[in-house]
């Protein structure tokens, strides 16, 4: 037998590639094995047919993938420094990255439901320390894992170069390649008609397996059951909708409260003051300096809703999306749950220049005045209608209302001529009325919480906006201090809030929101129209239609701007809004 040494330059090669074609061989058989993973984090098509595509896109896919690392890394590689030791080494760790990828690809997808993307990496990042922190041993196993694929391909790398002739007379392998080839084939020609027929079974596959078909955003709204399927069928225009129905709204568990001070009703009162005009910076900074408590300034404060969708999302913590069937539901929020068990007040007082004299005599106001009352009205137990603030600037009168929730609301008037354009706008009211509070504040010793924001949006262009907040609340130890919250925050928020800070119950696990003063991380914040969703991340805000459009709204900028389709992001705002119905299935 001729030594090694003496072999020429090509026949060194030809051995190198022919050893290396094997060796991705093994390691195609061995990604499939892996990528199973996958097709159990989806459920299975209902169809045969989309159970046939199904497996021959799987096992050609990640074949071609596979494959594919060969030709773009490890050819090259072979052919430009063909040593021996130097090759089936840089193989083995080569493939020992792509394998682990893949698996970190299948447990991002699963948990995620998108795949390893630079547009993620914060969600994913967080995810991986959130796992470290539940199991201390996530990193040994991880380690664990690189190490047994490492061996896997040492041992793979050794066996194809030791038995490389016998390998080479074997024909096994030639049937695996025809059947992959086949199913490559058979795969996209299937894709092929099924996006021609809109053959849902099919299309709601492209998302599952990595670099894979680009998903629609139909799609992914349908999938994740935000769309009938007759619906995506037809590419009607609808309103989005859950497919299946959704869970009961929850009544309060004595669980939820097991504080030691649940049972005491609180001594203290909390205000909720609100205007339909957004707040401004200057506004929030002067209510921040007379502010005799805690102070959270929440700088990337979310509210899309429209109308009553804006009180939904205030009042139950939930997105848009569920406010037809909460409501048909008849069940109180969670809140105000707690308000009677403990026998608190609650009112709501309306501000508007509509309830004066004039006004109601215009017939413009008075045809929409037919459509009140609204259906949040019916909470309370007490509900004032006033022209302006002067009969409540007084320290005694604010001091002494009784324990409970107060909801003052600085509403637009109806008036829409010319001559009456400037009193939609009554923000030196919400001021005046917001400083005496303030003010009033400093005489008690026992501080009442206090919650300052805009709610609703006049019209669908500012919807994609933040609108900044104010959160004052009594600490124990009386401390007063300020912090500025540059997470993201919503409306959704005030619930969870009031019951952990006030109401001492833990209703988080029952809503969309977040308690405020516990807050520690970014999220994703998403909500629904009934035109597409809208998605706010860290830097940016997107609403999605239908049909697939991406419209983005630059904070950094405070314009529009034009961005690529990120489903990434989209799926994160899908799993936001479907928290509820999923920790009802916990």
């Amino acid at each position: 037998m001729v030594s090694f040494d003496t072999k020429s330059y090509s026949k060194k090669l030809l051995h190198l590639i022919s050893w290396s074609h094997w060796f991705t061989f093994f390691n195609i058989l061995a990604a499939i094995a892996l990528s199973s993973y996958y097709l159990f984090s989806e459920s299975a098509p209902t169809t045969l047919f989309g159970q046939a595509y199904l497996v021959t896109t799987w096992v050609s896919h990640i074949a071609f993938l596979t494959f594919m690392s060969f030709v773009l890394v490890l050819f090259p590689l072979t052919l430009i420094l063909p040593h021996t030791k130097f090759i089936r080494t840089s193989g083995s760790i080569i493939f020992t990255i792509g394998l682990l990828l893949l698996v970190l690809d299948g447990f991002i997808y699963s948990r995620l439901g998108y795949h390893l993307n630079a547009s993620s990496s914060a969600q994913i990042i967080s995810l991986i320390q959130d796992l470290a922190k539940e199991n201390s041993l996530l990193y040994t196993f991880i380690g664990a894992l690189a190490i047994i694929i490492l061996s896997f391909e040492f041992i793979v790398s050794n066996y194809a170069w030791k038995h490389l002739k016998q390998l080479q007379k074997t024909i096994f392998a030639r049937f695996v390649i025809f059947a992959l080839v086949v199913s490559f084939f058979f795969s996209h020609v299937s894709h092929i008609w099924a996006d021609a027929n809109l053959d849902y079974d099919i299309l709601r596959q492209d998302t599952v397996l990595p670099l894979s078909y680009p998903a629609t955003a139909k799609t992914l709204l349908t999938k994740y059951g935000l769309f009938n399927i007759e619906d995506y069928i037809e590419r009607k225009n609808s309103p989005l909708s859950f497919s299946h129905a959704i869970p009961t709204y929850p009544t309060l568990d004595s669980g939820l409260c097991l504080n030691e001070n649940a049972d005491k009703a609180p001594t203290n009162s909390t205000f909720l003051i609100l205007t339909e005009q957004q707040v401004s910076i200057p506004q929030l900074n002067q209510f921040i300096r007379r502010a005799s408590a805690t102070t959270l300034h929440l700088t990337n404060n979310i509210d899309t809703g429209l109308n009553d969708d804006a009180w939904f999302n205030l009042l139950y913590s939930l997105p848009s999306i569920y406010q037809d069937d909460i409501l048909k539901q008849g069940i109180k929020p969670l809140l105000f749950q707690r308000l009677d068990q403990q026998a608190l007040t609650t009112s709501l007082t309306v501000i508007s220049d509509e309830f004066s004299a004039t006004a109601l005599q215009d017939d413009t106001v008075a045809d929409v005045a037919v459509k009140e009352p609204r259906w949040f009205e019916a909470l309370f137990n007490e509900k004032t209608e006033l022209e302006n603030v002067s009969s409540l600037l007084f320290a005694e009168k604010l001091n002494n209302k009784a324990p409970g929730l107060h909801i003052i609301y600085f509403k637009n008037s109806l008036a829409i001529d010319a001559k009456k354009a400037d009193k939609n706008n009554n923000q030196y009211q919400f001021e005046l009325f917001v400083d005496a509070l303030l003010l009033a504040q400093k005489q008690k010793s026992q501080k009442d919480i206090i919650w300052i924001s805009s709610i609703g949006n006049q019209s669908s262009e500012t919807r994609l906006n933040t609108k900044p907040a104010l959160f004052i609340y009594p600490q124990p130890a009386n401390k007063v201090t300020h912090k500025d919250v540059t997470f993201n925050t919503s409306n959704m928020d005030l619930q969870p809030t009031l019951m952990s800070q006030w109401l001492a119950c833990n209703v988080t696990g029952n809503n969309n929101g977040s308690d405020l003063p516990t807050l520690n991380k970014d999220r994703v914040i998403a909500n629904t129209t009934d035109k597409g969703i809208i998605i706010f991340d860290k830097d940016k805000s997107v609403f999605v239609d239908q049909n697939g459009n991406f419209q983005s709204y630059s904070r950094q900028f405070s314009s529009p701007i034009t961005v690529n389709a990120d489903f990434p992001l989209m799926i994160d705002g899908v799993h936001f809004i479907k928290l509820f119905t999923q920790q009802e299935k916990l």
